[in-house]
């Protein structure tokens, strides 16, 4: 099996194959050695949060509010920030809710419509306490807020009191390269064009979102880590391999909805057109990068520094426990979620068989 990227302008155009009928789910939990915990006031966080982006979003359609609803955004906070006061969970929890919220508005939207989203969100991080439409590169933000930026203005504001200077810089910073991922990513989807491995790998990176909820791991801990330690190469090492673990199993759970509505944004599906792999083989494929992938994560964390003082080492452990509840967190979330195999989530977990949804 090939995993070279195909050809070097970072698009290829897309062939056609028969798909298969269903496939099998690789066993990543038995791989993954890494308490599972749930955060004590989890269930009462999570349903606080879900009202509140329900009631702030007049403009969604029952059948999203029932989606928002079995999403379960809040649950996946409370396995991923165990240890944080109930207020903070709390905070954090509005904007897993928001993002995929964000998210879900964006599929759909051409880039012109994503790039005013995201300079609504960014306006509502700089200038938190009123909206101040701005002009810049020829981009003229509407007079009236957009709802997603009152929502961005609203959970920030709650956050920015308690978030240290470093951890509020790398969030907007992280954020902002979410944004120009996704205005990649509609541009592709706008044109028909699907990456080759390499470029969708880079790409991925941001489009998942993980790196503004790595800095909330700082905000849930209260800690702030000072730049130098995550300039130093084994920790931006840990936080690609969670994000990478987190985001490429996203791409075997999600696949079979994604595929149903045409979706081309996953790994599996540049596997199958562009290298030669079955459905199922593709699977199997980045099920076993998730397995290396939580291998290398364990290996650069017996290779984590330790002349930064006992202060800075404590900080660095808990922050790396943080990345560990999300590698954990996120994988069993997936069958909690209705978001992937609906109602039958627990069933599939169990079997790991997965029916293919008709295209």
């Amino acid at each position: 099996m090939t995993t070279s990227p195909v050809g070097s302008t970072g698009c290829s155009a897309a062939s056609s194959t028969v798909a298969p009928t269903s496939f099998i789910l690789p066993d990543l939990f038995s791989h993954c050695p890494f308490p599972l915990i749930y955060h004590p006031n989890g269930d009462t966080v999570a349903q606080e949060s879900v009202d509140w982006l329900d009631t702030s979003c007049p403009e969604l359609s029952p059948k999203q509010r029932k989606a928002l609803h079995g999403l379960k955004a809040g649950e996946l906070t409370g396995y991923c920030y165990p240890t944080t006061s109930p207020e903070r969970l709390r905070v954090v929890s509005d904007f897993m809710n928001y993002l995929f919220h964000l998210d879900n508005i964006s599929d759909g939207m051409m880039k012109n419509q994503t790039e005013v989203l995201s300079d609504s969100v960014m306006n509502a991080l700089w200038f938190f306490n009123f909206y101040r439409p701005t002009d810049s590169l020829g981009k003229t933000q509407p007079s009236e807020e957009l709802n997603a930026g009152k929502l961005a203005r609203d959970f920030w504001a709650r956050c920015i009191p308690d978030a240290a200077p470093g951890a509020q810089a790398r969030f907007k910073e992280t954020l902002a390269m979410f944004f120009e991922a996704v205005n990649i990513q509609t541009h592709m989807r706008d044109t028909e064009c699907i990456p080759d491995l390499e470029s969708y790998i880079a790409l991925r990176r941001d489009t998942s979102g993980c790196k503004p909820c790595w800095a909330l791991i700082e905000y849930a801990l209260d800690i702030d880590l000072p730049d130098f330690v995550f300039d130093d190469p084994v920790i931006m090492a840990l936080n690609q391999s969670t994000n990478d673990l987190v985001t490429w199993s996203n791409d075997i759970f999600s696949y079979n909805v994604e595929q149903s509505r045409g979706d081309t944004h996953n790994m599996i599906t540049i596997l199958t057109k562009y290298h030669g792999h079955s459905l199922q083989s593709a699977i199997d494929y980045v099920g076993e990068l998730c397995r290396l992938t939580i291998d290398t994560f364990q290996r650069d964390r017996a290779s984590i520094p330790s002349y930064w003082g006992p202060e800075i080492q404590a900080m660095v452990e808990r922050y790396v426990q943080g990345l560990e509840s999300w590698i954990v967190g996120s994988l069993h979330w997936s069958f909690m979620t209705e978001r992937y195999f609906g109602k039958s989530a627990a069933d599939v977990k169990k079997k790991r068989f997965v029916a293919l949804l008709p295209s």
